[in-house]
């Protein structure tokens, strides 16, 4: 008997406790609901001033809502990057060799047979006379020969008697003129004397002129000369 009553009186402390805390509870959300309600009021009477304050506190929150962050995943395999292809190579043109330039055919050029020796110019330094029995240097042997620096001269363009192997009178006067006007010729002035062949034991064939002008032509026409090759026997008669 004693026992049960002792648990009566213990139970009955654990049941108020549970009335107070069932009343506790049931006054908490009508607490929380008034005060919502006069906040509400409160903010319905100063919403002109609250509503500058709400849009800059929701300006940053909007921006940090729609700019999501990426997520990074742990376990995610590393990215492969792709490597560049390699560049093809690009054939580079060889320059080709410059195209061949045509030359002009070049024709054989014709031999032309060497001049013969120039002319030999004396001036009037030099004086002639007749040939004697010493040296001959500058001297006159007969109509159409001469000796000129100690050189045998044959006058080449006509054809003279000569004084020792005349064959007559009129031969013999015919040399004698030849040989004077020859000589005077000669000391006349600056003449010209042009190869007119090879030179042989005879003398050196000379074509001797002074001006242009040849002195066997002026023989010739002064009657005292020939041409080379004509018959000698006009002068005898």
């Amino acid at each position: 008997m004693a026992k049960t009553a002792t648990r009566g009186r213990r139970k009955a402390p654990a049941r108020g406790k549970s009335k107070a805390r069932s009343s506790g509870g049931g006054l908490l959300p009508w607490a929380v609901i008034g005060i919502a309600a006069i906040g509400g009021i409160v903010a319905h009477d100063h919403w002109k001033s609250i509503q500058p304050m709400l849009a800059r506190q929701s300006t940053p929150i909007t921006r940090e809502t729609a700019e999501p962050r990426p997520v990074v995943k742990k376990d995610a395999p590393p990215k492969q990057v792709a490597l560049a292809a390699p560049t093809p190579k690009v054939p580079v043109p060889q320059s080709l060799p410059p195209a061949a330039i045509p030359t002009p055919m070049i024709q054989p050029i014709k031999a032309v047979p060497p001049p013969g020796p120039a002319a030999v110019s004396e001036a009037r330094t030099v004086a002639f006379g007749y040939c004697g029995q010493g040296a001959h240097i500058n001297c006159v042997g007969d109509g159409g020969v001469f000796w000129y620096k100690g050189e045998k001269i044959v006058i080449a363009d006509m054809a003279s008697p000569a004084v020792d192997r005349a064959r007559c009178d009129g031969e013999r006067r015919v040399a004698f003129a030849a040989k004077s006007r020859l000589l005077a010729l000669l000391n006349a002035g600056p003449f010209t004397m042009n190869a007119a062949g090879k030179a042989e034991p005879s003398g050196a064939p000379r074509v001797v002129s002074r001006d242009g002008r040849s002195f066997g032509a002026q023989l010739i026409n002064e009657g005292l000369a020939r041409k080379p090759g004509a018959a000698g026997s006009a002068w005898c008669a």
